[in-house]
């Protein structure tokens, strides 16, 4: 029998956030014995040579951070080959990660985990420090949230037409309150209409994507018990609106930090890879 996606199959003694977040338990090991590695090597420049980026030493450093920072682009080229793409796309994430990581010690390791004085050095590890925290905030984000939004809320919702079903949830309540009676009209100006004038960012949501479900569904029993009769199928309808922009809000606020952080992460990126080629340029003909 074939096996296959044999290297994210979960370990039942470890946690649930180990197995959420440790994909590849050989990814991390090779990781930790590379990263040893490296940090054995720059024990041994200290002892028999000097620790400064001019020195061979310091070369071999530029050179292997250069080297394992373009072999970290090819995820996100690969990502944009539709037609080529050898190998598992796992294997090449796990390598953008581990890599970039790796990358940012032999950066430090280069510099000798001192800051740099001079403008250009100064960005490029600045720019180095920002790229690979900000990939691991982006891996922690890309975990966290896709659970907190399938295991909280009842509806899939695409980020981009958020506006339209807002505005959709929106049309259908102002109807559904104008053509009903008094009590009810009066407690959808009172209690809801603002919340459904447009899409609302709730921090809240980041703790519990359904908080203040249970709040607004008190608020609604309580109205249910004082409507008169032919009213209450009004109040379902309105309840089911209302869950429906509740949901619609958590994943607004929890799909934002998603497409800021890809703000935040990619230009960075494309301008690392200017300044590092600048700096090679200045190095060897300056």
């Amino acid at each position: 029998m074939k096996m296959t996606a044999v290297y994210q199959r979960k370990r039942r003694t470890a946690s649930r956030w180990y197995n959420k977040l440790i994909k590849s338990p050989a990814w991390l090991l090779a990781f930790l014995v590379a990263s040893a590695a490296c940090l054995g090597t720059y024990v041994a420049n200290g002892i028999f040579g000097r620790v400064h980026p001019s020195t061979t030493w310091g070369w071999g450093y530029g050179i292997a951070a250069t080297v394992l920072f373009v072999g970290t682009l090819v995820y996100g080229l690969r990502r944009r080959l539709m037609r080529f793409r050898p190998g598992r796309t796992f294997h090449y994430l796990q390598f953008h990660v581990y890599g970039g990581t790796l990358f940012l010690l032999l950066v430090f390791m280069h510099t000798g985990f001192q800051v740099p004085h001079g403008v250009l050095t100064w960005w490029l590890w600045f720019f180095s420090l920002w790229i690979v925290l900000s990939g691991l905030v982006g891996v922690v984000l890309q975990k966290w949230i896709p659970t907190m939004l399938a295991s909280d809320l009842n509806v899939e919702v695409n980020y981009d037409r958020i506006p339209d079903l807002t505005e959709e949830l929106r049309e259908r309540a102002e109807t559904l309150a104008s053509e009903s009676g008094p009590e009810l009209r009066r407690w959808y100006r009172r209690k809801l209409a603002d919340g459904l004038d447009a899409p609302h960012f709730r921090p809240l949501c980041f703790v519990n994507a359904s908080a203040g479900r249970s709040n607004l569904a008190r608020q609604l029993e309580h109205l249910r018990r004082v409507l008169p009769a032919e009213q209450k199928e009004e109040l379902d309808e309105l309840e089911e609106i209302v869950s429906a922009k509740h949901d619609i809000d958590a994943h607004y606020t929890l799909q934002t930090p998603l497409r800021w952080w890809l703000v935040l992460h990619l230009p960075v990126g494309l301008l690392l890879i200017a300044l590092i080629g600048l700096h090679i340029f200045t190095v060897l003909y300056y």
